[in-house]
């Protein structure tokens, strides 16, 4: 058989074919592309901010009815841990303890035989290696950071040790301090050993040293003494200092609107919101600090003014990741610089949240002024974020933690339980109360039906802790025949009046006690409720009702 010729007849024949079909393929791949581009709607570019907004909310009368008994914040969302800060201490391990125990025996002369067991001797190196051991096995739920020297305890055979730590479910890298007695003892080849660890804060001679006020202050006795407090939190306020800092700067000023008294969760919306808009601008965001409390959270159940932003939240954090200064502060300074200057300071008021802050993008003025003197629906902060906006602003999730105060009052809690506990979110309230949208949810969170459905959820006789806006203490006395039952007025003594919380907040407040509030309680009960092994939630697990009502599922 010859070879085709492209010259021949037949092969061009064969060339046209395939350059026919190719060209076909061509023109009917375009041919679908266009009817493609011409019927295809694409997804409204603001659709996923109202999405969002409808899922974070509900809305009665233009505010928040969202489930208040879970607060999520930024430590919370984040889908891992933040970066570790600088000068941050690496995880005690297995590792780093070996490597402990190769320098003691480099620089240590050690003892043989068992001359010396009738006594423990605390400073000793290798009782602090012992008990590092010993916490690495027992506690796997944290990161050891590091830890004092061990101390006598209240018998020859005890030691007491302090160390600093950090919840492995935790997604902030703030640290925590836990002090423990443990009983030493000794192996047959005289090695040292644990025999007992005892509970939460039972070390109290490796406590810090107590912190102590002066005994008098202009003749007068201080208001509070604290027993101790965490150094490690700072939530002063910052101060912007000379004339020309304040000139220099640039803020984003938001008077008051009718986010005020609202519910928190609307409260945070709003907020976020705000800040957000500040870091599009690139500007300085004017904070107030003082919060209203709406009634749902007060024990008055009335609207309570002069809550201050840092009861609740982690003011540090956000002074470290925001560029912010308190309202006070800077008022102050702005009524200083229009008192001893003639220029007067540029500012740009915006009557309307109409006014997007795309437009504001490029304004000079040394202050933008936000007013929200509008009618109800038009003077919530919120509204400055929504339609186009929502595409350039994004709320800081991050920016926001829960008080370092109150998270400590949460690792004392999962502390005491060895951080070894399962936990039930049992949510009744007004929700229990309404058959119309939940009318299952009353009787499938009663305590027989709660026996009945943790039994097949829970190992019998586990640490049990049951988050949950029940207000009757005894409601859940049944599951006491079944589980190590805990309540968060368990722990009511972590901020009664003799507590480090109750101090730290009452200097806070000007030497005013501070009420531990429904709020607070959210917060508490919700961190807890995340450091459980095993969590079993009201919805989908107790109760087939949906969580916002009938046909929300």
């Amino acid at each position: 058989m010859r070879e085709l010729n492209p010259t021949d007849p037949i092969g061009q024949n064969v060339i046209k074919l395939i350059s026919n079909v190719f060209f076909s393929v061509f023109v009917f791949s375009v041919l679908i592309f266009t009817v493609i581009a011409i019927t295809y709607q694409p997804p409204d570019p603001w659709e996923s901010a109202r999405t969002l907004t409808r899922v974070f909310t509900e809305f009665e009368n233009a505010t928040f009815q969202t489930d208040n008994s879970v607060l999520k914040t930024g430590e919370d969302i984040a889908t891992a841990p933040v970066a570790t800060p600088v000068g941050s201490l690496a995880p005690i391990n297995e590792s780093t303890i070996e490597k402990s125990e190769e320098e003691l025996v480099k620089n240590v002369t050690l003892k043989s035989g068992c001359n010396d067991v009738s006594v423990v001797n605390c400073s000793d190196l290798r009782v602090l290696i012992t008990i590092q051991r010993f916490n690495l096995r027992a506690f796997k739920a944290i990161s050891f950071l590091d830890y004092q020297k061990p101390v006598n305890g209240s018998k020859p055979d005890e030691c007491d040790v302090s160390w600093r730590f950090r919840n492995k479910k935790e997604k902030s890298w703030r640290r925590y301090r836990d002090f423990r007695r443990f009983r030493i003892g000794f192996k047959d080849d005289c090695s040292y050993k644990v025999i007992r660890s005892g509970r939460w804060h039972s070390g109290l001679n490796a406590r810090r040293p107590r912190s102590r006020v002066n005994a008098t202050r202009n003749g007068q006795k201080p208001k509070v003494a604290p027993p101790s407090r965490d150094d490690e939190i700072n939530d002063t306020i910052p101060i912007l200092g000379s004339d020309s800092s304040f000139r220099k700067g640039k803020y984003l000023y938001y008077s008051r609107g009718g986010d005020y008294c609202k519910g928190m969760n609307h409260y945070l919306w709003s907020f976020l919101c705000a800040l957000g808009e500040a870091r599009y601008l690139n500007r300085t965001f004017v904070m107030d600090l003082s919060i209203c409390l709406a009634s749902t959270y007060t024990k008055s159940n009335k609207d309570e003014e002069g809550k201050d932003f840092r009861f609740y939240f982690d003011f540090e954090h956000l002074k470290e990741v925001s560029s912010i200064v308190d309202e006070g502060e800077f008022l102050k300074d702005w009524k200083r610089w229009d008192k001893n200057h003639k220029t007067k300071i540029p500012v740009r008021k915006v009557a309307s949240y109409k006014v997007t802050p795309m437009q504001l993008k490029k304004d000079k003025s040394t202050i933008i002024w936000r007013q929200f003197d509008g009618p109800d629906l038009d003077n919530y902060w919120y509204r400055v974020c929504e339609g186009p906006a929502g595409k350039y602003i994004e709320r800081p999730w991050q920016a926001l933690w829960k008080s370092k105060r109150l998270m400590n009052i949460v690792t004392a809690i999962s502390g005491s339980m060895d951080w070894d506990f399962d936990a039930v979110h049992v949510v009744r309230g007004e929700k229990a109360q309404n058959k119309k949208l939940w009318p299952h949810l009353d009787a499938d969170t009663s305590p027989e039906a709660l026996v009945s459905k943790l039994q097949g959820e829970i190992a019998p006789w586990r640490n049990l802790y049951i988050a949950t806006n029940e207000p009757f203490y005894n409601y859940f006395d049944k599951l006491r025949s079944h589980y190590k039952v805990h309540l968060l007025d368990d722990y009511s003594y972590l901020w009664g009046n003799t507590s480090e919380w109750y101090n730290e907040t009452t200097i806070l407040n000007g030497g005013r006690p501070v009420e531990f509030d429904g709020y607070m309680r959210v917060e508490v009960d919700t961190e807890v409720l995340y450091r459980s092994k095993k969590r079993v939630e009201t919805f989908y697990n107790l109760t087939m009702d949906c969580k916002d009502g009938i046909n929300t599922c």
